[in-house]
């Protein structure tokens, strides 16, 4: 599969999160939001450590991937042991893999962005909203991404934390244009604009996609991308 985060051309991505679908119906929810407009699928994977809450394992990319062949699948590992998780997403059918720098700083982060693309996979390091932007600035040169969490994480339906807008713009000044910026938490059509404006070209959205209606959903995806919804 090309790397949907690097190649041409440069629109705004719509990455609906699956957290936020209906579990009892994974396969045909998914694959609505796709058919609705959505660019790829986020995974938000949680351990109940590094964050408060337990959410998907590696199963549940292998029943996505089976479901949605050619569906690109982007993996958020909000864990303290990145690593560990890294070889069963990647067989389970990841496309792409997040993990934090809070748990992997400096050296660290380099070392898993270097492992993650040896497995086949591009690489992701994320930032939460009380960590400093000097601790990403330090590492982002080794990213394929960068994302940037608008929310605390380990819930969803949280509200959109403002002042992570200007850790936003301080990294959309330095990435390189192979690189994206993502962001994650609270976006929905009230925020998304001054996403896009802050420089970020990756948007993740869970209930304002998956908690509409199906035939509503297409609309937002476009509001969302900045099209007339």
């Amino acid at each position: 599969m090309p790397n949907l985060f690097t190649q041409p051309p440069r629109l705004p991505l719509i990455a609906p999160s699956i957290l936020a679908a209906d579990f009892s119906r994974m396969g045909d929810d998914c694959r609505g939001v796709l058919e609705a407009g959505g660019d790829l699928l986020h995974l938000d994977v949680m351990d109940g450590h590094f964050v408060p809450n337990l959410t998907m394992g590696p199963d549940m990319c292998r029943w996505v991937r089976g479901a949605l062949p050619d569906a690109f699948l982007d993996v958020h590992l909000m864990v303290t042991d990145p690593e560990m998780y890294f070889e069963p997403f990647v067989a389970a059918g990841a496309d792409h893999i997040t993990f934090h720098v809070e748990v992997a700083p400096g050296d660290a982060a380099a070392k898993l962005c270097d492992s993650l693309r040896a497995m086949g996979v591009t690489a992701g390091i994320s930032i939460n909203p009380p960590t400093p932007v000097d601790e990403i600035l330090a590492v982002t040169e080794h990213a394929d991404l960068v994302l940037v969490m608008s929310v605390n994480p380990g819930f969803g339906g949280q509200a959109f934390i403002e002042d992570t807008l200007d850790k936003t713009r301080a990294l959309a000044s330095v990435l390189r244009p192979d690189q994206r910026l993502e962001m994650d938490g609270g976006i929905g059509p009230k925020t998304a604009r001054a996403v896009r404006e802050a420089g970020c070209d990756v948007l993740v959205a869970g209930s304002a996609v998956f908690g509409l209606a199906s035939e509503n959903r297409a609309g937002v995806v476009r509001g969302l991308r900045g099209g007339a919804g």
